[in-house]
């Protein structure tokens, strides 16, 4: 269940302990080092952390300094590559922090994970959480691709005992099945395709899901123009409450294409975009205001 942890900014620098491969698609890389000695856990499954990467011909990132609404970097500095990932597992005996890559053609990150090694450093900030399912949640459904594998996988894992759980999990491939251990009130169904490779069917699957009496939870992760279709479901045509479920964009299709046609937007179009996530109105509502713009936009 979810006991998040609200937590202090910080920015930590790690070094890389070691990495395994886990699957054609997959790499595990585990940081560790004197730099993760105060790093906590929110304690929730879906807890994410940016990872500061360094440039292009670099071996140390270059790391901002934290402040109470993320971080910033010092006048002049040029920022290296960040991206974000959900922690797959936290070891604070150990000191480490675990986080599982998915290997796709293209992005700095996945290209630094196909090379990192022993030794290579890194930053990551705080962790933050978006699962939050009924305090009496008496079933869930959780579904995710590839991308969003690490993260279902370990809220699978501290699913408690009584709660009736579906999971279905689109990966490419039967060889990128992986081993998750879990308890006899969940059942985990395992599908092929999708993840940029052929289509996904998780909006389908979100569409014909059993959902069970009683208080429940549905928690999405996929590819953002996926996500779109299962959350105007959820929302609209079902009109569940935001509190029964989770539906988030890890990755996009054609990712630098779209970065491209974004900034390409006139200036004011852009600063139009960003100002509606600047108030105090509902998130959701947010949401929606943002994917119709940015349907309307061609994006």
């Amino acid at each position: 269940m979810s006991d998040s942890v609200a937590l202090p900014p910080r920015i930590f620098r790690a070094e890389v302990v070691s990495v395994r491969r886990l699957t054609p698609v997959m790499t595990r890389v585990v940081l560790g080092g004197p730099g993760l000695a105060d790093f906590r856990s929110t304690g929730v499954g879906d807890e994410y952390v940016r990872l500061f990467l360094p440039a292009a011909g670099q071996t140390e990132p270059v790391l901002p300094t934290a402040t109470a609404t993320g971080w910033d970097y010092p006048d002049g500095v040029e920022p290296g590559p960040m991206r974000t990932y959900t922690v797959r597992a936290v070891d604070p005996g150990a000191g480490t922090v675990t986080i599982d890559m998915v290997l796709h053609d293209g992005g700095v990150a996945a290209a630094w994970a196909r090379t990192a090694k022993p030794g290579d450093l890194v930053g990551l900030n705080t962790p933050d959480a978006l699962y939050a399912p009924p305090p009496d949640m008496a079933w869930q459904l959780i579904v995710a691709d590839a991308a969003g594998l690490p993260a279902a996988a370990r809220l699978l894992e501290q699913t408690p005992p009584g709660v009736r759980t579906r999971a279905v999990l689109e990966v490419p491939t039967a060889a990128d099945r992986q081993q998750i251990p879990v308890h006899d009130d969940i059942d985990i169904c395992w599908v092929y395709g999708g993840n940029g490779q052929r289509a996904s069917c998780l909006e389908q699957v979100v569409r014909t899901a059993e959902r069970p009496t009683g208080p429940g939870y549905i928690w999405v992760a996929g590819e953002t123009r996926t996500m779109r279709g299962v959350r105007r479901h959820l929302r609209h045509e079902l009109r569940l409450p935001c509190t029964a479920y989770k539906v988030v964009g890890y990755w996009q299709v054609d990712n630098e294409a779209w970065t491209a046609r974004y900034q390409a937007l006139p200036e004011a179009t852009r600063q139009e975009l960003m100002a509606m996530w600047d108030c105090d109105r509902d998130t959701e509502d947010i949401q929606d205001e943002w994917t119709a713009r940015l349907e309307s936009l061609g994006l």
